[in-house]
């Protein structure tokens, strides 16, 4: 009897065990397949940075794009990057500190797609963070089986990776551009603010910048449930550029380090990344 109950236990663990594992495989298909449709819908750089396009905005905002954009590069909104660093999974009481390795297809304001491998000695936690088509979702596996994070979408994860793919905009300057929904203004001496009006909610960034027009810090208020109630409310994101390099006559924050309560006592730089190369479409 004790044999027949262990072979159905054994049973059941390679049946839940198949189940999780093809759920998986499913999730990072529908990755795979938002990473493609991105990357099809490029629109192609048939302009190309005059520094004449931002004169007529103020001095920081004109400052940013000059160093950011070499004259003459086609203007793309889309990039494919490669990134690798350090992941911190918690709050600033407690977390767990992983080694960082991913690859995003990002057109802010309002697309991305970022597909990571976290390892922390025999832990290997894969998946995805997405914003496309409307959608957004979390999705976190221990060794391919175990979800750690499932979210789906809903209203306020929308909101919050919207907030995400605007402030990742400093990876894709030429999607900053000042239009119809991206309106830049000047609050300090050497910050350029940039409001950007096409999502659920108005996404407001100060990029803090030096002599040169490089980004040393970056700021907002995401609409975010990180905090120890679990609740959605803006609350401050940001950090700072640790050093810069560039793509295809891109200049962009290549070093840096961002997360949480930016600014406060609970801060916790979760997000320590190093851009290892960018690709414009």
């Amino acid at each position: 009897m004790i044999w027949k109950i262990a072979v159905l236990f054994l049973v059941l663990l390679i049946v839940v065990g198949a189940y999780l594992f093809v759920s998986y495989r499913q999730a990072i298909g529908e990755a795979e397949r938002a990473w493609s449709s991105i990357e099809q819908g490029a629109l192609p750089g048939d302009r190309i940075f005059d520094p004449n396009m931002v004169q007529g905005l103020p001095e920081t905002a004109r400052r940013y794009f000059i160093h950011a954009i070499a004259p003459g590069t086609p203007l793309k909104t889309t990039v494919e990057l490669e990134m690798r660093g350090t992941f911190l999974l918690g709050d600033r009481a407690k977390f767990q500190t992983y080694e960082m390795e991913a690859r995003q297809i990002l057109a802010p304001p309002d697309q991305f797609v970022w597909i990571q491998s976290l390892r922390s000695g025999p832990m290997h936690i894969t998946g995805s963070d997405a914003l496309f088509d409307g959608e957004a979702w979390t999705r976190f596996w221990i060794n391919s089986l175990i979800p750690v994070a499932n979210n789906p979408s809903s209203p306020d994860l929308v909101r919050s990776a919207q907030f995400r793919s605007a402030v990742e905009g400093v990876w894709a300057p030429a999607a900053l551009l000042p239009g119809e929904d991206i309106v830049w203004s000047q609050p300090g001496e050497n910050l350029a603010r940039v409001t950007i009006t096409s999502g659920a909610a108005p996404v407001v960034l100060d990029l803090k910048l030096n002599e040169a027009g490089a980004v040393t810090e970056v700021v907002g208020q995401r609409w975010s449930n990180a905090n120890a109630e679990s609740i959605f409310q803006l609350q401050p994101f940001g950090g700072t550029v640790e050093s810069e390099a560039t793509f295809d006559g891109y200049t962009i924050p290549a070093i840096l380090k961002v997360g949480n309560h930016f600014g406060t006592d609970e801060y916790l730089p979760f997000f320590q990344a190093e851009i290892v190369s960018a690709r414009y479409r």
